[in-house]
Protein backbone atom coordinates (compact mmCIF):
# COMPACT_ATOMS: atom_id res chain seq x y z
CA UNK A 1 0.00 0.00 0.00
CA UNK A 2 3.02 2.16 -0.33
CA UNK A 3 2.42 2.79 -4.14
CA UNK A 4 1.51 6.58 -5.10
CA UNK A 5 -1.38 6.40 -6.81
CA UNK A 6 -1.46 8.81 -9.88
CA UNK A 7 -4.00 12.33 -9.25
CA UNK A 8 -7.57 11.58 -10.39
CA UNK A 9 -7.72 8.08 -9.65
CA UNK A 10 -11.33 6.90 -8.58
CA UNK A 11 -10.96 4.54 -6.12
CA UNK A 12 -8.67 1.90 -4.22
CA UNK A 13 -8.73 -1.72 -6.33
CA UNK A 14 -11.32 -3.25 -4.68
CA UNK A 15 -9.79 -6.49 -4.31
CA UNK A 16 -6.83 -4.57 -2.73
CA UNK A 17 -8.80 -3.04 -0.08
CA UNK A 18 -10.84 -6.37 0.70
CA UNK A 19 -7.99 -7.71 1.77
CA UNK A 20 -6.56 -4.81 3.88
CA UNK A 21 -10.25 -4.57 5.44
CA UNK A 22 -9.65 -8.37 6.14
CA UNK A 23 -5.78 -7.58 7.53
CA UNK A 24 -7.44 -4.74 9.96
CA UNK A 25 -10.28 -6.89 11.32
CA UNK A 26 -7.94 -9.69 12.45
CA UNK A 27 -5.57 -7.03 13.81
CA UNK A 28 -7.76 -5.34 15.57
CA UNK A 29 -9.01 -8.24 17.42
CA UNK A 30 -5.60 -9.13 18.55
CA UNK A 31 -5.32 -5.23 19.81
CA UNK A 32 -8.49 -5.39 21.91
CA UNK A 33 -7.30 -8.74 23.75
CA UNK A 34 -3.81 -6.50 24.22
CA UNK A 35 -6.01 -4.14 25.65
CA UNK A 36 -8.24 -6.08 27.89
CA UNK A 37 -5.08 -8.11 28.98
CA UNK A 38 -3.47 -4.56 29.96
CA UNK A 39 -6.41 -3.19 32.01
CA UNK A 40 -6.57 -7.17 34.39
CA UNK A 41 -3.06 -6.29 35.05
CA UNK A 42 -3.45 -2.61 36.20
CA UNK A 43 -1.79 -1.34 33.52
CA UNK A 44 -4.45 1.25 32.36
CA UNK A 45 -3.78 3.69 34.89
CA UNK A 46 -4.21 7.29 33.47
CA UNK A 47 -2.45 10.63 35.04
CA UNK A 48 -5.99 11.92 34.00
CA UNK A 49 -8.56 9.78 35.99
CA UNK A 50 -12.25 10.54 34.63
CA UNK A 51 -13.38 10.25 38.49
CA UNK A 52 -11.43 13.19 39.16
CA UNK A 53 -12.19 15.08 35.98
CA UNK A 54 -15.86 14.29 36.08
CA UNK A 55 -15.88 15.74 39.86
CA UNK A 56 -14.32 19.24 38.58
CA UNK A 57 -17.14 19.83 35.68
CA UNK A 58 -19.67 18.48 37.86
CA UNK A 59 -19.04 21.09 40.60
CA UNK A 60 -18.71 23.46 37.41
CA UNK A 61 -22.27 22.74 36.31
CA UNK A 62 -23.22 23.51 40.18
CA UNK A 63 -21.97 26.78 39.89
CA UNK A 64 -23.39 27.69 36.57
CA UNK A 65 -26.82 26.63 37.45
CA UNK A 66 -26.66 29.04 40.04
CA UNK A 67 -26.18 32.19 38.13
CA UNK A 68 -28.72 31.65 34.86
CA UNK A 69 -28.70 35.16 34.11
CA UNK A 70 -24.62 34.72 33.39
CA UNK A 71 -25.57 31.89 31.21
CA UNK A 72 -28.33 33.85 29.41
CA UNK A 73 -25.96 36.80 28.93
CA UNK A 74 -23.08 34.67 27.36
CA UNK A 75 -25.33 32.57 25.08
CA UNK A 76 -26.88 35.79 23.86
CA UNK A 77 -23.26 37.33 23.21
CA UNK A 78 -22.42 33.56 21.41
CA UNK A 79 -25.52 34.46 19.24
CA UNK A 80 -25.00 38.14 18.16
CA UNK A 81 -21.60 36.64 17.02
CA UNK A 82 -22.78 33.71 15.04
CA UNK A 83 -25.50 36.47 13.50
CA UNK A 84 -22.55 38.71 12.44
CA UNK A 85 -20.66 35.32 10.81
CA UNK A 86 -23.99 34.67 9.23
CA UNK A 87 -24.34 37.91 7.51
CA UNK A 88 -20.04 37.97 6.59
CA UNK A 89 -20.75 34.30 5.17
CA UNK A 90 -24.08 35.39 3.08
CA UNK A 91 -22.00 38.46 1.73
CA UNK A 92 -18.97 36.72 0.05
CA UNK A 93 -21.90 33.64 -1.08
CA UNK A 94 -23.23 36.89 -2.82
CA UNK A 95 -19.57 37.78 -4.14
CA UNK A 96 -18.86 40.58 -1.83
CA UNK A 97 -16.09 41.58 0.66
CA UNK A 98 -16.39 40.77 4.44
CA UNK A 99 -15.04 41.36 7.89
CA UNK A 100 -13.57 38.40 9.29
CA UNK A 101 -15.47 37.72 12.37
CA UNK A 102 -13.11 35.13 14.30
CA UNK A 103 -9.25 34.51 13.69
CA UNK A 104 -6.99 32.00 14.77
CA UNK A 105 -4.50 33.00 17.57
CA UNK A 106 -0.94 33.59 16.38
CA UNK A 107 1.08 30.88 15.89
CA UNK A 108 -2.09 28.65 15.54
CA UNK A 109 -0.87 26.10 12.54
CA UNK A 110 -4.22 24.35 12.46
CA UNK A 111 -6.05 26.58 9.30
CA UNK A 112 -2.98 27.87 7.71
CA UNK A 113 -3.68 25.93 4.41
CA UNK A 114 -5.45 28.84 1.85
CA UNK A 115 -8.58 26.43 1.76
CA UNK A 116 -10.02 27.63 4.84
CA UNK A 117 -9.87 31.20 3.55
CA UNK A 118 -10.23 30.90 -0.15
CA UNK A 119 -13.10 28.18 0.19
CA UNK A 120 -16.29 29.79 1.60
CA UNK A 121 -17.66 26.76 3.32
CA UNK A 122 -14.63 25.83 5.10
CA UNK A 123 -14.09 29.60 6.09
CA UNK A 124 -17.48 29.24 7.90
CA UNK A 125 -16.58 26.07 9.41
CA UNK A 126 -13.43 27.23 10.60
CA UNK A 127 -14.96 30.54 12.14
CA UNK A 128 -17.99 28.55 13.13
CA UNK A 129 -16.00 26.60 15.19
CA UNK A 130 -13.39 29.37 16.28
CA UNK A 131 -16.16 31.32 17.62
CA UNK A 132 -17.81 28.52 19.60
CA UNK A 133 -14.59 27.42 21.72
CA UNK A 134 -13.65 31.13 22.81
CA UNK A 135 -17.05 31.11 24.10
CA UNK A 136 -16.72 27.76 25.79
CA UNK A 137 -13.18 28.54 27.33
CA UNK A 138 -13.93 32.31 28.15
CA UNK A 139 -17.55 30.72 29.82
CA UNK A 140 -15.60 28.11 32.12
CA UNK A 141 -12.99 30.86 32.88
CA UNK A 142 -15.56 33.22 34.08
CA UNK A 143 -17.39 31.20 36.37
CA UNK A 144 -17.74 32.24 39.95
CA UNK A 145 -17.45 30.08 43.56
CA UNK A 146 -15.18 27.69 42.15
CA UNK A 147 -11.39 27.19 44.21
CA UNK A 148 -8.74 27.89 42.23
CA UNK A 149 -7.71 24.14 41.82
CA UNK A 150 -11.09 23.03 40.49
CA UNK A 151 -11.40 26.03 38.28
CA UNK A 152 -7.86 25.02 36.79
CA UNK A 153 -8.67 21.51 36.19
CA UNK A 154 -11.69 23.04 34.43
CA UNK A 155 -10.02 25.45 32.13
CA UNK A 156 -7.52 22.92 31.13
CA UNK A 157 -9.91 19.83 30.47
CA UNK A 158 -12.33 22.24 28.61
CA UNK A 159 -9.52 23.46 26.29
CA UNK A 160 -8.56 19.79 25.60
CA UNK A 161 -11.97 19.32 24.64
CA UNK A 162 -12.09 21.81 22.60
CA UNK A 163 -9.23 21.33 20.43
CA UNK A 164 -10.24 17.64 20.35
CA UNK A 165 -13.17 18.43 18.18
CA UNK A 166 -11.35 21.20 15.71
CA UNK A 167 -12.63 20.87 12.31
CA UNK A 168 -8.80 20.20 10.85
CA UNK A 169 -9.28 16.66 12.85
CA UNK A 170 -11.80 15.11 10.93
CA UNK A 171 -11.94 13.85 7.39
CA UNK A 172 -15.43 15.93 6.06
CA UNK A 173 -14.28 19.39 7.46
CA UNK A 174 -10.56 19.16 6.45
CA UNK A 175 -10.34 20.53 2.94
CA UNK A 176 -6.38 19.60 2.98
CA UNK A 177 -7.55 15.91 3.74
CA UNK A 178 -10.58 16.03 1.36
CA UNK A 179 -8.02 17.14 -1.57
CA UNK A 180 -5.52 14.27 -0.69
CA UNK A 181 -8.32 11.52 -0.58
CA UNK A 182 -9.55 12.80 -4.18
CA UNK A 183 -6.23 12.88 -5.01
CA UNK A 184 -5.11 9.57 -4.20
CA UNK A 185 -8.05 7.59 -4.43
CA UNK A 186 -8.96 7.24 -0.75
CA UNK A 187 -5.36 5.63 -0.39
CA UNK A 188 -4.20 8.13 2.41
CA UNK A 189 -7.18 6.59 4.78
CA UNK A 190 -5.82 3.59 3.98
CA UNK A 191 -2.32 4.04 5.27
CA UNK A 192 -3.69 6.32 7.81
CA UNK A 193 -5.67 2.86 9.57
CA UNK A 194 -2.15 0.86 9.16
CA UNK A 195 -0.45 3.47 10.74
CA UNK A 196 -3.55 3.81 14.01
CA UNK A 197 -3.28 0.12 13.73
CA UNK A 198 0.53 -0.03 14.05
CA UNK A 199 0.41 2.29 16.76
CA UNK A 200 -2.23 0.71 18.74
CA UNK A 201 -0.30 -2.48 18.58
CA UNK A 202 3.03 -0.84 19.85
CA UNK A 203 0.56 0.59 22.55
CA UNK A 204 -0.56 -2.59 23.62
CA UNK A 205 -4.30 -1.76 23.08
CA UNK A 206 -3.19 1.83 24.04
CA UNK A 207 -2.99 4.37 21.18
CA UNK A 208 0.87 5.63 21.13
CA UNK A 209 1.39 7.96 18.42
CA UNK A 210 4.31 8.10 16.66
CA UNK A 211 6.24 11.32 16.13
CA UNK A 212 9.10 10.41 14.49
CA UNK A 213 10.96 7.97 12.61
CA UNK A 214 12.36 6.06 15.51
CA UNK A 215 14.54 3.46 13.41
CA UNK A 216 16.62 6.89 11.92
CA UNK A 217 17.89 7.38 15.26
CA UNK A 218 21.00 5.52 16.98
CA UNK A 219 22.51 6.83 19.59
CA UNK A 220 26.06 7.30 19.66
CA UNK A 221 26.04 7.09 16.09
CA UNK A 222 23.77 9.96 14.93
CA UNK A 223 22.50 11.29 18.04
CA UNK A 224 24.34 11.71 21.84
CA UNK A 225 27.45 11.28 19.09
CA UNK A 226 29.79 13.84 21.59
CA UNK A 227 32.65 11.59 21.97
CA UNK A 228 33.67 10.79 25.80
CA UNK A 229 33.93 7.58 28.10
CA UNK A 230 31.46 6.88 30.88
CA UNK A 231 34.32 7.56 33.92
CA UNK A 232 31.98 6.26 37.08
CA UNK A 233 28.73 4.65 37.75
CA UNK A 234 26.77 3.34 40.51
CA UNK A 235 23.30 1.94 40.54
CA UNK A 236 21.15 5.80 39.87
CA UNK A 237 23.82 7.48 37.74
CA UNK A 238 26.72 7.01 35.02
CA UNK A 239 29.06 9.98 35.01
CA UNK A 240 30.63 11.19 31.33
CA UNK A 241 33.76 12.72 31.12
CA UNK A 242 33.52 14.48 27.32
CA UNK A 243 36.71 14.42 25.05
CA UNK A 244 38.47 17.95 25.02
CA UNK A 245 38.16 20.00 21.79
CA UNK A 246 41.17 22.25 23.05
CA UNK A 247 44.85 22.10 24.24
CA UNK A 248 44.08 23.83 27.50
CA UNK A 249 41.19 23.99 29.75
CA UNK A 250 39.44 26.02 32.03
CA UNK A 251 40.40 24.78 35.77
CA UNK A 252 37.54 24.27 37.03
CA UNK A 253 35.47 21.68 35.60
CA UNK A 254 31.75 21.69 34.95
CA UNK A 255 29.12 19.31 35.68
CA UNK A 256 25.70 19.21 34.06
CA UNK A 257 22.91 17.42 36.25
CA UNK A 258 19.93 16.68 33.80
CA UNK A 259 16.40 15.97 34.66
CA UNK A 260 15.93 11.96 35.33
CA UNK A 261 12.33 12.50 33.69
CA UNK A 262 13.66 12.50 30.70
CA UNK A 263 17.36 11.59 29.34
CA UNK A 264 20.20 13.99 29.05
CA UNK A 265 20.94 13.89 25.86
CA UNK A 266 18.44 16.93 24.63
CA UNK A 267 21.62 18.68 25.05
CA UNK A 268 23.56 16.14 22.86
CA UNK A 269 21.03 15.98 19.58
CA UNK A 270 23.89 16.81 17.46
CA UNK A 271 27.06 18.78 16.86
CA UNK A 272 25.65 21.94 15.45
CA UNK A 273 22.89 22.09 18.42
CA UNK A 274 24.46 20.55 20.99
CA UNK A 275 24.89 22.35 24.76
CA UNK A 276 27.71 19.50 25.62
CA UNK A 277 30.26 20.25 22.59
CA UNK A 278 29.82 23.68 22.90
CA UNK A 279 30.91 24.04 26.17
CA UNK A 280 33.22 21.84 25.58
CA UNK A 281 34.62 23.53 22.33
CA UNK A 282 34.93 26.95 25.16
CA UNK A 283 37.28 24.67 26.83
CA UNK A 284 35.43 23.48 29.62
CA UNK A 285 35.93 20.18 31.34
CA UNK A 286 33.03 18.51 30.95
CA UNK A 287 31.01 15.89 32.95
CA UNK A 288 27.54 15.38 32.52
CA UNK A 289 24.96 12.59 34.64
CA UNK A 290 23.55 10.10 32.50
CA UNK A 291 20.59 8.33 35.54
CA UNK A 292 19.49 5.36 35.04
CA UNK A 293 16.13 4.18 33.61
CA UNK A 294 14.58 2.06 36.50
CA UNK A 295 13.11 -0.68 37.10
CA UNK A 296 10.87 -2.31 40.21
CA UNK A 297 14.38 -3.02 41.53
CA UNK A 298 14.85 0.52 42.53
CA UNK A 299 11.53 0.64 43.62
CA UNK A 300 13.19 2.05 47.03
CA UNK A 301 15.44 4.88 45.74
CA UNK A 302 14.65 8.08 47.51
CA UNK A 303 15.36 11.67 46.63
CA UNK A 304 17.87 11.46 48.95
CA UNK A 305 19.51 8.59 46.93
CA UNK A 306 19.31 10.34 43.70
CA UNK A 307 21.20 13.69 45.75
CA UNK A 308 24.04 11.26 47.54
CA UNK A 309 24.45 9.17 44.21
CA UNK A 310 24.18 11.44 41.82
CA UNK A 311 25.71 15.07 42.26
CA UNK A 312 27.47 13.86 45.66
CA UNK A 313 29.30 10.74 44.58
CA UNK A 314 29.73 13.06 41.02
CA UNK A 315 31.46 15.12 42.65
CA UNK A 316 34.29 12.83 44.49
CA UNK A 317 34.55 10.78 41.03
CA UNK A 318 35.36 14.39 39.24
CA UNK A 319 37.87 15.28 42.16
CA UNK A 320 39.67 11.41 41.53
CA UNK A 321 39.49 12.25 37.61
CA UNK A 322 41.30 15.96 37.40
CA UNK A 323 42.73 16.85 40.87
CA UNK A 324 40.51 19.39 41.06
CA UNK A 325 38.01 19.55 44.17
CA UNK A 326 35.68 22.72 42.87
CA UNK A 327 33.00 22.27 40.67
CA UNK A 328 30.57 24.29 38.50
CA UNK A 329 27.39 22.84 38.29
CA UNK A 330 24.53 23.38 35.77
CA UNK A 331 21.00 21.65 36.88
CA UNK A 332 18.28 21.61 34.33
CA UNK A 333 14.60 21.46 35.13
CA UNK A 334 14.10 18.71 38.09
CA UNK A 335 18.08 18.46 38.04
CA UNK A 336 18.14 21.93 39.13
CA UNK A 337 15.75 21.15 41.67
CA UNK A 338 17.99 18.34 42.61
CA UNK A 339 21.24 20.70 42.35
CA UNK A 340 19.44 23.30 44.72
CA UNK A 341 18.40 20.88 47.27
CA UNK A 342 21.96 19.50 47.19
CA UNK A 343 23.74 23.10 47.50
CA UNK A 344 21.84 23.44 50.72
CA UNK A 345 22.73 19.98 51.92
CA UNK A 346 26.20 21.11 51.52
CA UNK A 347 25.29 24.54 53.08
CA UNK A 348 24.44 22.88 55.54
CA UNK A 349 27.77 20.45 56.01
CA UNK A 350 29.97 23.11 55.91
CA UNK A 351 30.96 21.78 52.13
CA UNK A 352 32.11 24.34 49.75
CA UNK A 353 32.96 22.14 46.87
CA UNK A 354 30.47 24.15 44.41
CA UNK A 355 32.29 27.03 42.58
CA UNK A 356 29.15 28.42 41.27
CA UNK A 357 25.57 27.01 40.05
CA UNK A 358 23.40 27.73 36.91
CA UNK A 359 19.89 26.87 36.82
CA UNK A 360 18.15 26.05 33.99
CA UNK A 361 14.26 26.14 34.02
CA UNK A 362 14.13 24.96 37.31
CA UNK A 363 11.82 25.20 40.02
CA UNK A 364 12.41 25.56 43.68
CA UNK A 365 9.26 27.48 44.80
CA UNK A 366 5.94 25.58 44.00
CA UNK A 367 3.08 27.79 44.51
CA UNK A 368 2.93 28.45 41.46
CA UNK A 369 3.78 25.02 39.19
CA UNK A 370 1.54 26.27 35.85
CA UNK A 371 -0.69 23.53 34.35
CA UNK A 372 1.61 20.64 35.93
CA UNK A 373 -0.62 21.46 39.13
CA UNK A 374 -3.51 20.32 37.17
CA UNK A 375 -2.41 16.65 38.07
CA UNK A 376 -1.44 17.00 41.02
CA UNK A 377 -3.60 17.20 44.20
CA UNK A 378 -4.50 14.57 47.40
CA UNK A 379 -6.76 12.14 45.76
CA UNK A 380 -4.70 11.98 42.55
CA UNK A 381 -1.40 11.48 44.26
CA UNK A 382 -3.07 8.68 46.07
CA UNK A 383 -4.26 6.78 42.96
CA UNK A 384 -0.85 7.39 41.59
CA UNK A 385 0.90 6.17 44.64
CA UNK A 386 -1.76 3.30 44.75
CA UNK A 387 -0.30 2.26 41.04
CA UNK A 388 3.33 2.65 41.76
CA UNK A 389 3.75 0.64 44.46
CA UNK A 390 2.09 -2.41 42.68
CA UNK A 391 4.70 -1.54 39.91
CA UNK A 392 7.31 0.28 41.52
CA UNK A 393 7.74 3.23 39.63
CA UNK A 394 5.82 5.32 37.53
CA UNK A 395 6.09 3.96 33.83
CA UNK A 396 7.84 6.74 31.48
CA UNK A 397 4.92 7.19 29.31
CA UNK A 398 2.50 8.72 31.78
CA UNK A 399 4.25 11.95 32.47
CA UNK A 400 4.69 12.01 28.46
CA UNK A 401 1.26 11.97 28.03
CA UNK A 402 0.69 14.77 30.23
CA UNK A 403 3.61 17.27 28.96
CA UNK A 404 2.16 15.98 25.38
CA UNK A 405 -1.69 17.04 26.81
CA UNK A 406 -0.01 20.73 27.56
CA UNK A 407 0.74 21.54 24.18
CA UNK A 408 -1.81 18.72 22.42
CA UNK A 409 -2.09 20.47 19.10
CA UNK A 410 1.47 20.33 18.15
CA UNK A 411 2.26 17.02 19.75
CA UNK A 412 -0.69 14.70 19.72
CA UNK A 413 -3.75 16.47 17.12
CA UNK A 414 -1.30 17.56 14.47
CA UNK A 415 0.38 14.08 14.07
CA UNK A 416 -3.20 12.68 14.32
CA UNK A 417 -4.15 14.44 11.20
CA UNK A 418 -0.76 13.44 9.72
CA UNK A 419 -0.58 10.15 10.42
CA UNK A 420 -4.30 9.23 10.20
CA UNK A 421 -6.03 11.14 8.32
CA UNK A 422 -3.39 12.10 5.81
CA UNK A 423 -1.77 8.68 6.07
CA UNK A 424 1.85 9.44 6.04
CA UNK A 425 4.20 8.25 8.66
CA UNK A 426 6.00 11.01 10.34
CA UNK A 427 9.56 12.43 9.38
CA UNK A 428 13.32 11.96 11.11
CA UNK A 429 13.20 14.37 13.86
CA UNK A 430 15.82 14.15 17.01
CA UNK A 431 14.15 16.56 19.41
CA UNK A 432 10.71 14.26 18.98
CA UNK A 433 12.64 10.84 18.85
CA UNK A 434 14.40 12.36 22.40
CA UNK A 435 10.71 12.99 23.30
CA UNK A 436 9.04 9.78 23.26
CA UNK A 437 12.48 7.98 24.47
CA UNK A 438 10.69 7.63 27.88
CA UNK A 439 12.19 7.23 31.51
CA UNK A 440 10.58 5.62 34.45
CA UNK A 441 10.12 7.20 38.44
CA UNK A 442 10.63 4.99 41.30
CA UNK A 443 7.98 5.39 43.69
CA UNK A 444 9.96 6.33 46.55
CA UNK A 445 11.48 9.08 44.58
CA UNK A 446 8.61 10.48 43.04
CA UNK A 447 5.77 10.16 45.55
CA UNK A 448 8.83 12.09 48.20
CA UNK A 449 9.00 14.88 45.18
CA UNK A 450 5.27 15.46 43.75
CA UNK A 451 4.43 15.79 48.04
CA UNK A 452 7.16 17.65 49.56
CA UNK A 453 7.53 20.54 46.48
CA UNK A 454 4.56 20.15 44.27
CA UNK A 455 1.84 19.27 46.78
CA UNK A 456 2.94 20.79 50.04
CA UNK A 457 6.15 23.35 48.84
CA UNK A 458 7.74 22.86 51.69
CA UNK A 459 11.00 23.14 49.55
CA UNK A 460 11.10 26.76 50.52
CA UNK A 461 10.52 26.77 54.13
CA UNK A 462 13.38 26.29 56.43
CA UNK A 463 13.87 23.18 57.33
CA UNK A 464 10.84 22.13 55.85
CA UNK A 465 12.44 19.20 53.55
CA UNK A 466 14.82 16.64 55.54
CA UNK A 467 17.61 15.12 52.81
CA UNK A 468 20.00 12.29 54.09
CA UNK A 469 19.07 13.56 58.27
CA UNK A 470 19.89 16.87 57.36
CA UNK A 471 17.52 19.60 57.22
CA UNK A 472 17.89 22.43 54.18
CA UNK A 473 17.19 26.00 53.64
CA UNK A 474 17.53 27.05 50.56
CA UNK A 475 18.33 30.24 51.92
CA UNK A 476 21.91 29.53 53.14
CA UNK A 477 23.05 28.75 49.66
CA UNK A 478 25.50 31.42 49.12
CA UNK A 479 27.04 30.25 45.93
CA UNK A 480 27.33 32.52 43.21
CA UNK A 481 23.76 31.52 41.02
CA UNK A 482 22.93 32.19 36.95
CA UNK A 483 19.60 31.63 36.63
CA UNK A 484 18.29 31.10 33.20
CA UNK A 485 13.99 30.61 32.47
CA UNK A 486 12.37 30.76 29.44
CA UNK A 487 9.43 33.08 28.48
CA UNK A 488 6.98 30.43 27.13
CA UNK A 489 7.88 27.89 29.51
CA UNK A 490 4.79 25.53 29.85
CA UNK A 491 6.62 23.16 32.37
CA UNK A 492 8.35 25.48 34.72
CA UNK A 493 6.53 29.06 34.36
CA UNK A 494 8.96 31.75 34.27
CA UNK A 495 7.43 34.37 36.70
CA UNK A 496 7.64 30.97 38.96
CA UNK A 497 11.24 30.00 38.88
CA UNK A 498 12.07 34.05 39.38
CA UNK A 499 10.99 32.96 42.30
CA UNK A 500 14.45 31.42 43.16
CA UNK A 501 16.16 34.98 43.32
CA UNK A 502 14.59 36.03 46.78
CA UNK A 503 15.61 32.58 48.33
CA UNK A 504 19.58 31.73 47.35
CA UNK A 505 21.27 34.41 50.02
CA UNK A 506 24.87 34.95 47.16
CA UNK A 507 25.46 36.67 44.08
CA UNK A 508 22.19 36.04 41.57
CA UNK A 509 21.85 36.72 37.45
CA UNK A 510 18.46 36.15 35.99
CA UNK A 511 18.37 35.95 32.37
CA UNK A 512 14.98 35.05 30.31
CA UNK A 513 15.50 33.52 27.34
CA UNK A 514 13.06 33.66 24.75
CA UNK A 515 11.09 30.44 23.25
CA UNK A 516 10.05 27.19 25.39
CA UNK A 517 11.15 24.80 28.09
CA UNK A 518 13.48 22.89 25.90
CA UNK A 519 14.04 25.42 22.69
CA UNK A 520 14.65 28.46 24.70
CA UNK A 521 17.93 26.64 26.47
CA UNK A 522 19.19 24.67 23.39
CA UNK A 523 19.44 27.74 21.24
CA UNK A 524 22.97 27.63 19.92
CA UNK A 525 24.50 31.17 18.99
CA UNK A 526 25.41 30.33 15.33
CA UNK A 527 21.41 29.82 14.50
CA UNK A 528 21.19 34.00 15.34
CA UNK A 529 17.46 32.69 17.08
CA UNK A 530 15.53 34.16 19.45
CA UNK A 531 16.57 36.34 21.90
CA UNK A 532 17.21 37.09 26.12
CA UNK A 533 16.39 39.75 28.30
CA UNK A 534 18.78 40.83 31.40
CA UNK A 535 18.35 43.28 33.92
CA UNK A 536 21.26 43.85 36.41
CA UNK A 537 18.68 44.50 39.57
CA UNK A 538 16.49 41.72 40.80
CA UNK A 539 13.29 43.75 42.15
CA UNK A 540 10.79 41.01 44.09
CA UNK A 541 8.35 41.27 41.22
CA UNK A 542 8.91 39.52 38.00
CA UNK A 543 6.64 41.93 36.03
CA UNK A 544 8.98 44.76 37.19
CA UNK A 545 12.02 42.96 36.64
CA UNK A 546 10.87 42.31 32.78
CA UNK A 547 9.65 45.99 32.36
CA UNK A 548 12.87 47.09 33.00
CA UNK A 549 14.95 44.42 31.44
CA UNK A 550 17.30 44.85 28.20
CA UNK A 551 16.62 42.62 25.10
CA UNK A 552 19.35 41.29 23.36
CA UNK A 553 19.93 38.99 20.05
CA UNK A 554 20.39 35.68 19.67
CA UNK A 555 21.65 32.95 22.26
CA UNK A 556 21.87 33.30 26.07
CA UNK A 557 24.84 30.57 25.83
CA UNK A 558 27.55 33.65 25.38
CA UNK A 559 26.21 35.45 28.29
CA UNK A 560 26.31 32.98 30.72
CA UNK A 561 29.94 31.37 29.50
CA UNK A 562 31.49 34.80 29.81
CA UNK A 563 29.28 35.13 33.86
CA UNK A 564 30.95 31.04 34.14
CA UNK A 565 34.40 32.21 33.04
CA UNK A 566 34.60 34.12 35.81
CA UNK A 567 34.28 31.65 38.26
CA UNK A 568 36.57 28.81 36.60
CA UNK A 569 39.69 29.83 38.04
CA UNK A 570 42.35 32.40 37.30
CA UNK A 571 44.60 30.15 34.72
CA UNK A 572 43.85 27.49 32.25
CA UNK A 573 45.63 23.94 32.40
CA UNK A 574 46.59 21.39 30.37
CA UNK A 575 43.37 19.68 28.53
CA UNK A 576 42.15 16.79 30.64
CA UNK A 577 41.58 13.57 28.97
CA UNK A 578 39.56 10.46 30.55
CA UNK A 579 41.36 8.62 31.51
CA UNK A 580 44.49 10.53 32.61
CA UNK A 581 43.03 11.09 36.34
CA UNK A 582 42.22 7.91 38.83
CA UNK A 583 39.09 6.55 37.26
CA UNK A 584 39.57 4.46 33.89
CA UNK A 585 36.62 4.69 31.06
CA UNK A 586 34.19 2.11 31.83
CA UNK A 587 32.92 2.02 28.18
CA UNK A 588 32.30 4.75 25.57
CA UNK A 589 29.93 8.09 25.50
CA UNK A 590 27.03 8.01 25.52
CA UNK A 591 27.05 5.06 27.94
CA UNK A 592 24.81 1.84 28.21
CA UNK A 593 22.31 3.56 31.16
CA UNK A 594 20.88 5.97 28.27
CA UNK A 595 20.46 3.25 25.92
CA UNK A 596 17.54 1.67 27.84
CA UNK A 597 14.38 2.01 26.04
CA UNK A 598 11.33 1.51 27.73
CA UNK A 599 8.77 -1.00 25.45
CA UNK A 600 5.45 -1.60 27.51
Amino acid sequence: MNKKVEKGQAAVDPEKLSLAMQDFAERGQRIAQAFIKRQESHDGFQMSDASVVSKAFLELAQQLMSNPVKILETQAKLWNDYAELWQATAKRMAGEEAEVVAKPEQGDRRFQDEAWNDQVVFDFIKQSYLLTSDWMKHTVRDVEGLDDKTAQKVQFYTRQWVDALSPSNFVATNPVVLRETAESGGENLLHGMENLLTDLEKGKGELKISMTDEAAFTLGENVATSPGKVVFQNDLMQLIQYEPTTKTVRDVPLMIVPPWINKFYVLDLQPNNSFIKWNVDQGNTVFVISWVNPGAELSQKAFDDYMLEGPIEALGAIEKATGQKKVNIVGYCIGGTLTASTLAYMAARKDNRIQSATFLTTMVDFSDPGELGVFIDEEQLDLMEEHMREKGYLEGSHMSSVFNMMRDNDLIWSFVVNNYLMGRRPLPFDLLYWNSDSTRMPVMMHSFYLRNMYLKNKLVEPGGVSLAGEPIDLTKIKTPTYILSTLDDHIAPWQSTYAATGLYSGPKRFVLSASGHIAGVVNPPEKEKYCYWTNPKIPKDPKKWQEDAKQHKGSWWPDWDKWLKKHSGGKDVKARKPGDGKLKPIEDAPGSYVKVRIRE
